[in-house]
């Protein structure tokens, strides 16, 4: 079929697509004047996926955010939060709601389930396109109901995930303090049993997971070696004496100069020095008897304190077996308290995320009373009657023409029956080779027949 024979059919049926159109574009009219107009409120919210948590310090990051802002956005079509909702706006107690759901279909539920699955289904989220940022819409009958429904999913949204966070972090942390208390009861048996021990084999573990008798060998160790080393008794250092014999001495010099060796004088200088190289004579014996014994003492202390460390390595080689027995009751102890101080820590942690009151969330102002209806979109709803009825118009004169077929034009004759041509009957010779149709003046295939094609014919 050419463009022309469809032409020439829609303009046969002209009337049927004429009055299909008009008949959607009634029924749309109608619908528009009919159906109760919907209003759309949206109110705004943030969600600090990017702020570090407040307690824990962790930031959503990579593919968990998008998991968390999809979580979040069925977390707001449900139930729950459906349900705080209605319970902030007191719907419950309206009588005419009470009514409505006296005459509804409510399948056994309460009317605060029922209602809630009302503002289900009239309730929509989005994204924010490259944001964290949650548009909360909600379509009601008026634009009071729907701005108020917006702002009230979105604060029953926070609480129920500020609640939802409390009461995790609460469960937690008792189910942390259960384990804690079985914990603290291991750690006490374990340290009861490291005790016994030690009493009944006389060993001490100390703060430093040493026992005594480790510790005491490596102190004497370590004192062996850092003994000072044997020093040789040396030569006294001068005395104050010793200074006055040689100034003495001097001055006995200084005299025989001048006096004679019978000169009374000298005769006093050589009796003080006599006396007083008795004196010095003394000291320097003393002197070197206390050196002596210095050494001697030196000797005697670096052999005992080698005994001692030999004899005390010989009791720590033989309690070997119990010293590892102990330390490993102490390491059992060391690790029940670590568990137990880890427990009480995350239990502090928790207990503090208990009573937080950050949400995460940040509420983006309030919603705004919609002063046109988003439902029923009349340029949308008359577009689309006007589209459907040409469409269904063009359908119907197809349909006519397939069960009513006509030859309106040359081009329907060659389709129908494959012979030529001769000529075409009716109106003045001067337009056979043309007719008139109401798209103007259509060119005909008609040719000129040769002499044989009319012999045959």
């Amino acid at each position: 079929m050419s463009l022309f024979q469809f032409l020439r059919i829609l303009w046969a049926h002209r009337w049927v697509t004429v009055a299909t159109t008009a008949c959607t574009l009634v029924g749309a009219f109608i619908a528009i004047l009919i159906v109760p107009p919907r209003y759309e409120a949206v109110s705004r919210v943030m969600l600090n996926i990017l702020k570090p948590d407040p307690v824990t310090g962790e930031i959503i990051g990579g593919a968990a955010q998008r998991t968390y802002i999809t979580t979040q956005t069925e977390l707001i079509k449900d139930y729950e939060v459906a349900g705080k909702a209605v319970d902030q706006l007191n719907w419950a107690s309206s009588p005419d709601v009470i009514t409505q759901y006296q005459t509804s279909r409510t399948n056994g539920m309460d009317i605060r389930r029922w209602l809630a699955a009302r503002i289900v289904g009239s309730t929509g989220v989005k994204v924010v396109s490259g944001t964290n940022i949650l548009e909360i819409s909600y379509r009601a009958s008026t634009p009071t109901e729907a701005k108020n429904m917006a702002d009230a999913l979105r604060n029953a949204y926070i609480d129920s995930t500020l609640d939802t966070r409390r009461r995790e972090a609460a469960r937690t942390a008792d189910w942390y303090t259960v384990q804690a208390e079985k914990e603290r009861l291991l750690l006490n048996a374990a340290d009861a049993a490291k005790t016994a021990y030690e009493k009944e084999h006389g060993i001490v573990m100390q703060s430093d997971n040493t026992d005594v008798e480790t510790a005491r060998l490596r102190a004497l160790s370590t004192q062996g070696a850092v003994a000072p080393a044997m020093i040789a008794p040396a030569m006294p250092a001068s005395s104050p004496s010793s200074a006055q014999l040689a100034q003495l001495d001097a001055m006995i010099a200084q005299a025989s100069q001048n006096l004679g060796p019978n000169h009374p004088q000298m005769v006093q200088l050589r009796a003080q020095r006599a006396s007083l190289a008795q004196v010095v004579a003394q000291e320097l014996s003393a002197a070197r008897a206390a050196a002596g014994a210095a050494a001697s003492a030196a000797a005697s202390s670096s052999s005992a304190l080698q005994r001692e460390v030999a004899a005390q390595t010989s009791k720590v080689i033989e309690k070997r077996d119990k010293i590892e027995r102990l330390t490993q009751l102490q390491a059992d102890v060391n690790q029940r308290r670590e568990q137990y101080n880890k427990s009480l820590g995350r239990i502090a942690e928790l207990r503090q995320e208990a009573a937080i009151a950050d949400s995460g969330i940040t509420v983006l102002g309030e919603a705004v009373t919609p002063q046109k209806p988003s439902f029923p979109n009349k340029p949308l709803i008359l577009g689309g009657a006007l589209g459907l009825g040409f469409g269904l118009g063009v359908l119907l004169s197809l349909l006519l023409e397939l069960f009513g077929r006509r030859v309106r034009s040359i081009e329907d004759i060659q389709g129908a029956v494959d012979v030529p041509l001769l000529a075409i009957i009716g109106g003045p010779p001067s337009d056979r080779r043309t007719a008139k149709s109401p798209f103007g003046k259509l060119k005909l295939p008609g040719r000129r027949l040769s002499r044989r094609k009319v012999a045959h014919a």
